[in-house]
């Protein structure tokens, strides 16, 4: 039987769909977890900043994600995670940090974050899992990490 292929927007498409948030929409709302992790009050001043982005392009967005229950915010107040938010946030940034993991193993530390930035929203439940297994694998058998490196340097 021959595979079944789409464009990337059909894919791109159907992942979005399935959680209704939007690429940037999980970049705010993985930082507002960050932030929160750190103090419980955040403002939009320093979310714009730490995302490098206007703060009337932040207030757009927080206000999105508050009419979907996942932060409160009242103009010109503090940005607060839902119980929603904590739990979506706290995925949103172990997803992150699982890619980034896995991706520090192959490539520079300059190339590293951006690569991270673009794959962690297009990457698939079932794929993660075996992302966060082979991270604790190599976790695990830190020689077999070290013949890779052997491997690859050749």
């Amino acid at each position: 039987m021959e595979k079944e292929y789409f464009t990337f927007q059909k894919y791109k498409n159907s992942e979005i769909e399935k959680n209704k948030l939007t690429p940037s929409m999980e970049d705010y709302l993985e930082m507002i977890y960050r932030l929160y992790k750190n103090n419980n009050i955040i403002r939009i001043n320093t979310l714009s900043q730490h995302l490098n982005v206007r703060m009337s392009s932040t207030t757009k967005i927080v206000q999105r994600l508050a009419s979907m229950g996942y932060v409160i915010y009242i103009k010109y107040g503090n940005v607060q995670l839902t119980e929603q938010g904590k739990r979506t946030g706290k995925f949103l940034f172990n997803r992150h940090m699982a890619i980034e993991k896995f991706l520090s193993l192959f490539l520079e530390d300059d190339k590293v974050l951006k690569d991270t930035e673009v794959i962690e929203h297009y990457v698939s439940n079932e794929l993660l899992k075996n992302i966060i297994k082979l991270n604790n694998f190599f976790h695990d058998n830190p020689t077999i990490l070290n013949r890779f490196y052997s491997y690859k340097n050749k």
